[in-house]
């Protein structure tokens, strides 16, 4: 039976006049044909053609990850619901082996697709002046041989898993991200991902906590033109300074003109807590834990993850919602 056969069909045509299904909601502002543009997709010169498109298995993965399904056999077998595959735009189901070689392939360029999603959240204004860094845990499966042994002094219990290195704006958009081997990331990570958040726009602000009371970050920042606001940690020194914030003193020597209040630091700092509720809300896209063997897949789930925030955000957007939500009201 022809898609354009089953469309037609009295059952599938009723469901979507009468049912506005989150999936349609998820792809109706935003297109996924630049996909098509990365070699990566590009059909083979010689031999099997490209079966499926592109932006048809990303709308097809994303819709999985919003139903929280994940995996290569889970995600082929939601993709053969007839209503599902039609609403993502396939001409026909997909097979196991088109979702594996889709998500291998998005495997080589899923931080340039994250990117590129950035970009549209920034041209809507959704991003802020205010921009927060933080490191999450990503756990992993217990058969995972690339995952590293790490503890969470929260619950007091270790766990096998990654991180993730997030830096967020405004209501839990998420700007750049680097995943990493264990979830405490190391100075050049939080620098790089730092560099990569500022390249998309500059904020006013940077806010970090004490894990980021380092100079070079401070001075970088605010070479940039940035304020960063972290607080100071007299451990990192034998001669700690009677500070509360290490900006306090770079601004000292950076800058004669300018002063910032104690006050107006703290009541900056309070604002930090976005960046957690950044963190949950792609936790419950998919990022707090990997589905996949291997740290080449765990990342590409992660950046799914981040990918489907930032396409929920948008849709909540241009649909007059709050962009903050996490979910899609129809």
């Amino acid at each position: 039976m022809s898609s354009a056969t089953l469309q037609d069909h009295p059952s599938v045509e009723s469901f979507f006049n009468v049912v506005e299904t989150e999936t349609l909601a998820l792809f109706e502002h935003l297109s996924f044909e630049f996909l098509e543009e990365f070699d990566v997709f590009a059909p083979a010169k010689m031999g099997r053609t490209r079966d499926l498109e592109p932006p048809e298995m990303m709308r097809g993965f994303l819709h999985c990850y919003y139903k929280n399904i994940y995996g290569i056999r889970p995600v082929a077998r939601e993709l053969n619901n007839t209503v599902v595959w039609l609403s993502c735009g396939f001409d026909r189901p997909p097979s196991r082996d088109a979702v594996d070689r889709f998500l291998t392939d998005l495997e080589h360029v899923v931080d340039r697709v994250f990117d590129h999603l950035v970009e549209q959240a920034a041209l809507r204004g959704l991003l802020e002046l205010t921009y927060s860094i933080d490191s999450t845990d990503v756990r992993a499966m217990p058969a995972d041989p690339d995952a590293s042994k790490c503890y969470d002094p929260t619950d007091d219990e270790y766990y096998y898993g990654y991180g993730c290195t997030i830096v967020s704006t405004g209501q839990k958009i998420p700007i750049a991200a680097e995943f990493t081997e264990s979830k405490q990331a190391p100075e050049e990570t939080a620098m790089r991902v730092t560099r990569d958040a500022l390249a998309v726009e500059k904020p006013m602000w940077m806010l970090g906590d004490s894990a980021y009371d380092t100079l070079e970050w401070h001075d970088h920042l605010l070479t940039a033109g940035v304020v960063p606001v972290a607080p100071y940690n007299p451990r990192n020194t034998d001669d700690p300074k009677n500070i509360e914030y290490r900006v306090e003193d770079r601004i000292e020597k950076h800058s004669n003109d300018v002063q910032l209040k104690q006050s107006t630091l703290d009541e900056t700092y309070n604002r930090r807590s976005g960046v957690e509720r950044t963190n949950e809300s792609v936790k419950g896209c998919g990022l707090g834990r990997t589905h996949a063997r291997g740290r080449v897949h765990s990342r590409a789930q992660v950046f799914l993850a981040l990918c489907l925030r930032l396409v929920v955000a948008i849709t909540n957007y241009e649909r007059g919602d709050n962009p903050g939500s996490t979910v899609i009201t129809v």
